[in-house]
């Protein structure tokens, strides 16, 4: 049977049926799948070191002549216990291996050895514990740099090398989506080359040329499948609006607020949008605490005196419901419709949103990503707002735009307004939001509060938990953050809420202590937000699930623990949830890192409030690709790929405005690459359908 890169993974010698389900439980069905199922590591087993050289805790290859075996032995949990010692000519080394008996017999006294893991010094001197022990053969030949693989139970690294291995030479057929000038413009690899590449790299130089070859083709795709849904977005008439006859005076009036100039800026920039033609799709980038939302509800009337239904598609169901409140606080005077949708409500209650939604019952609709689903329809959405827009992705964002076209394809197209209280320097907002003009709030409304902050170590504790006592005996109240649900047995000194929620009850008696995070069932959740916003609970223990949107005028103290583990942005996030109401608020970050670099990284936090500041201080302290923490920024994934390699970015940003008015479009050996952004599209759409 000849085989192909469709043939299932079950073709290929040695994949069995058992083998072959493990393969699927990681996601790969066939050889295409996995000669692109790259390595998420490397071993750099050719750092061969001389013993006598190595430093304490230094990961490196030892070569080794055994010297002696000890008889083996059983710890008290019943794990076998191999101690060997070895040396070369420059010092010796002792050898633990845990559970593998094996070793007893295959690793001779007298015979050379290599030796891969991390030198500790011990009580007895150097040693290394479970390291990866390989024969020296005369004439054979050891790889220099080894691949270490995504596993799932059923697989080895072993297994998973042996199998890309039969598969490798099929890496010939994978389609070129890079024409040789482009290749040869940017030094790159064809993709044949790039895949053995990462697969089985001979050398560090030639690891970093194929890693960057995939890496500038998932950027340069990437890059175009943002102005093919710019193009798409925009290549249609939008719901038609008029100024004249919709009353934005009255509205204006009526709030119990004066806006910004940063706030008129950007409505000024929303109605011009709204009134241009064409759809609007636009960024309102601000701070938190800097009047998106009122921002929001001006364009939300806007549409809806057009005529038009208005949708706002908030990360959570406590973000949305908070969202529902303000907006019909604003907008129900005026006798608009206003309704929340979440997965919260039952079946007969969804049933009836649903259906006022299709008739044209409601005016404005509040919800979660259940503004999406399949079931839901609109008569007349003329405005898409989503709110927190880095916890969607582009495809979730165009998903609820594209409600509008579903019973009919000849409906203009809706107005999409995005909203992020997350400041992005503008080199990162180009390529997150790159189909997406900007409006910026760079101003905080009169009356807002700075939010005193402070770091400190363990030894301030007990001073730290008096003064939460007195902020709870003045009535106010307080959120305790944690990086862990629970405790794990790996991080003994990272607080975890499940546990530390225990812990302090006693300390804050009579106050009352909730615990919320994100394993909690969204109705638990809920309730335990709502008793806090209520002020029947006076300290909240929680993960990052309140980062986002929580509203407590009365919470006036935010304690963070093990700070270093957030990034500043994050935290900036986090302290934003105090400081929202009249009282004066507190921000206290606790942390016991040595690291200097962690605590002058924290230390910028109690020097400034502006986001922006601090957004600009993490992106260049921890890089972008962690800028959002593990999951925020929607369903941009990359094998290879990274936002935090801005140069990359930018050159396949020049190379995609280059490509897109010219070659792309009149040469055919282009095509694929346009193949390939419409692809991506389509595939983040499948992958975001959400049942």
């Amino acid at each position: 049977m000849e085989l192909t890169l469709q043939s299932p993974l079950h073709t290929l010698h040695g994949v069995g049926e058992a083998r072959a389900a493990a393969f699927a439980r990681l996601g790969l069905c066939d050889i295409r799948d996995l000669l692109l199922f790259f390595p998420r590591a490397y071993e750099n087993r050719g750092d061969v070191r001389a013993v006598a050289e190595t430093q304490d805790g230094q990961l490196c290859s030892l070569v080794l002549q055994i010297d002696a075996k000890a008889p083996e032995g059983r710890t008290r949990t019943g794990l076998t216990v191999t101690k060997l010692s070895a040396s070369d000519n420059t010092g010796a080394i002792n050898l633990t291996f845990f559970n593998q008996p094996w070793l007893t017999k295959s690793l001779r006294q007298g015979m050379h050895y290599r030796f891969y893991g991390r030198v500790v010094f011990g009580m007895y001197g150097r040693e290394m514990t479970n390291p990866v022990a390989e024969a020296l053969l005369p004439g054979g030949h050891l790889p220099d740099i080894v691949p270490v693989y995504p596993l799932t139970k059923g697989l080895t690294g072993k297994a998973v090398a042996d199998t890309v291995r039969r598969a490798l030479p099929l890496a010939d057929a994978l389609p070129e989506l890079l024409p040789e000038p482009l290749r040869e413009e940017y030094g790159l690899l064809p993709v044949a080359a790039a895949v053995r590449g990462l697969h089985f790299p001979p050398s560090l130089e030639v690891l970093e040329q194929a890693r960057r070859t995939v890496a500038f083709s998932e950027m340069l795709v990437f890059q175009l499948a943002m102005r093919e849904l710019r193009a798409g977005s925009r290549a249609k008439p939008a719901y038609p609006m008029q100024l004249k006859g919709a009353g934005a005076a009255a509205f204006f009036r009526a709030l119990p607020f004066q806006l910004t100039g940063a706030q008129e800026r950007a409505v000024k920039d929303i109605f011009g949008d709204m009134t241009s033609g064409q759809a609007m799709m636009r960024l309102v980038q601000g701070d938190v605490g800097s009047g998106k939302t009122a921002v929001a509800a001006a364009a939300i009337y806007f549409a809806v005196k057009n005529g038009c239904q208005a949708a706002m598609m908030a990360p959570t169901e406590v973000l949305a419901a908070q969202h529902y409140r303000s907006l019909t606080a604003l907008l129900a005077p005026f006798g608009f419709r206003v309704e929340l949708l979440s997965g919260s409500l039952t079946k007969a209650q969804k049933n009836g949103v649903h259906e006022r939604l299709r008739s044209g019952g409601i005016d404005v609709i509040v919800g979660t990503n259940a503004l999406i689903q399949p079931d839901v329809h609109y008569r007349r959405l003329g405005l898409a707002v989503t709110d927190e827009q880095h916890r969607f992705g582009v495809i979730q964002r165009a998903a609820l735009v594209n409600k509008s076209t579903e019973a009919d394809a000849d409906s203009p197209q809706t107005h999409t307004l995005v909203m992020s209280a997350t400041p992005i320097p503008r080199t990162l907002s180009l390529i997150l939001y790159g189909d997406l003009d900007v409006s910026v709030l760079d101003e905080m409304p009169p009356g807002r509060m700075k939010v005193d902050t402070f770091l400190v170590d363990e030894s301030y504790r007990v001073r730290i938990q008096t003064f939460i006592r007195k902020q709870l005996d003045a009535g106010r109240q307080a959120f305790i953050i944690c990086p862990l649900v629970e405790e794990n047995g790996e991080s003994d000194d990272k607080k975890a809420v499940t546990e530390y929620a225990e812990r302090v009850k006693p300390v804050y008696a009579p106050y009352t202590v909730g615990c919320v995070h994100g394993r909690q069932k969204p109705a638990e959740k809920d309730a335990v937000m709502a008793a806090f916003s209520a002020g029947e609970l006076h300290v909240l223990v929680s993960t990052t699930v309140v980062e986002v949107g929580v509203d407590v005028p009365n919470a006036a103290v935010m304690l963070v623990e093990n700070a270093e583990c957030f990034g500043l942005s994050q935290l900036h996030q986090l302290r934003g949830r105090v400081g929202r109401g009249k009282h004066k608020s507190y921000c206290i970050l606790m942390s016991d890192s040595k690291s200097e670099k962690s605590r002058s990284r924290l230390k910028i936090m109690t020097e400034t409030n502006d986001g922006f500041e601090i957004a600009n201080a993490d992106l260049a302290q921890r890089g972008p690709g962690d800028f959002f923490g593990s999951r925020q920024s929607g369903e941009i994934r990359f094998k290879c790929a990274s936002f935090a390699d801005m140069a990359l970015i930018g050159q396949t940003r020049a190379l995609a405005d280059r490509l897109w008015d010219g070659p792309l479009s009149q040469d055919g050996a282009y095509a694929p690459l346009r193949r390939a952004a419409r692809d991506r599209l389509e595939a983040e759409a499948a992958r975001n359908t959400l049942n």
